[in-house]
């Protein structure tokens, strides 16, 4: 198969996505320095005008944006949670999609990361995503593969 073809099969897939699975997929910044992602924070807080989904990923996928104070708690905890379980230097697990004017985040697990910096062919699910478009449930739409499956059925039967 040639480039080209397989530029136009992608193309194609995502025309077919929707809004949101073209921002979870598309290009994101990842957040590497804590004092960024404290700007990052304070940036959303300051966005009076702007509506937010909040959704843990694996639980039920909102259908209404978040309160303000819904929000508020959500950034406090998360933050407090990602420097408390990712004991290292820099941050690195959090990724935006403009940093100056965020839309779409996705924010990963300090305590399942997998490849999120690296290239995979499944890398894992983040914990959580912050977006102001209407979130989808992603566990259906990026299932494990079919080895894992096999592997999870191995083990039970």
């Amino acid at each position: 198969m040639s480039i080209i073809t397989l530029y136009l099969k992608k193309n194609e897939s995502e025309r077919n996505m929707s809004e949101f699975l073209q921002k979870y997929s598309g290009f994101l910044g990842g957040v590497m320095k804590w004092e960024d992602l404290s700007k990052l924070w304070s940036t959303i807080s300051d966005q009076q005008s702007s509506s937010w989904y909040v959704y843990a990923v694996g639980e039920q996928v909102p259908v209404k944006t978040a309160t303000g104070e819904q929000l508020h708690q959500f950034i406090v905890s998360i933050d407090e949670l990602l420097r408390k379980e990712h004991d290292e230097d820099y941050c690195g697990i959090v990724y935006v999609d403009d940093i100056e004017n965020p839309e779409f985040i996705k924010i990963y697990d300090p305590n399942n990361l997998g490849v999120v910096c690296g290239y995979s062919e499944n890398p894992p699910l983040p914990g959580w995503v912050m977006s102001q478009v209407q979130p989808e449930d992603l566990e259906l739409a990026f299932p494990p593969p079919a080895s894992r499956k096999r592997w999870w059925k191995k083990i039970f039967s």
